[in-house]
Parts: C-alpha cells; sequence; structure tokens
C-alpha cells in the first residue's frame, strides 16, 4: 500500500504527537492507560496560510520540522497507514521549541 500524502489547508498545520514516557522520574513503568498523552510534537506539514479579508494570505509562523508544544485538547486525531496525527489550528500552537 501506498503512502497517503496529507496536505492541511489555510492555517492547518499537521503534527505528528511525541510518545509518551514509559516510567516515571522514579522508575514506575507506566501501563498504556496511565499515559498521559504528550503535548508536544513534530510539525509534518503546514498549509498555505490564513486567508485575509483582502484576498491576501497570511503565512504561517511555524514550518515543517518544527518541534511545539500545544494545548491539551488540540485538534482532531488522524491515523493514516497505521501511524497517529493531529490535523490543528495554528492558534493551537503555543510555542516552537529551539
Amino acid at each position: 500500500m501506498s503512502k497517503i500524502g496529507i496536505r492541511p489547508l489555510g492555517d492547518k498545520v499537521l503534527v505528528k504527537r511525541l510518545e509518551a514516557d514509559e516510567t516515571t522520574a522514579g522508575g514506575i513503568v507506566l501501563p498504556d492507560t496511565a499515559k498521559e498523552k504528550p503535548k508536544r510534537g513534530t510539525v509534518l506539514s503546514v498549509g498555505e496560510g490564513k486567508l485575509l479579508e483582502d484576498g491576501r494570505r497570511h503565512p504561517l509562523q511555524v514550518k515543517k520540522g518544527d518541534q511545539v508544544l500545544f494545548t491539551s485538547y488540540a485538534g482532531t486525531e488522524i491515523k493514516v497507514d497505521g501511524e497517529e496525527m493531529l490535523i490543528m489550528d495554528e492558534s493551537d500552537i503555543l510555542a516552537v521549541l529551539e
């Protein structure tokens, strides 16, 4: 089966969430049900930008490859070829990690 390409539209961003920690700082192994979903990920693709009233596009502040922090309930979860990803508004992104 071939990979499906996803190109977000407008001010949308495609993000792959980072894996959750398997153990606590004290060394306790966490089961899948106890893991908190990370609020951090890598930008895989971005849209063309927000369409302004005058017809121009405002470019996005994030780019492909950026490591980002996002809000707890950001975006819509999708699954493509067995991989979980999020499509979210750029406004759901809180910061770019440098």
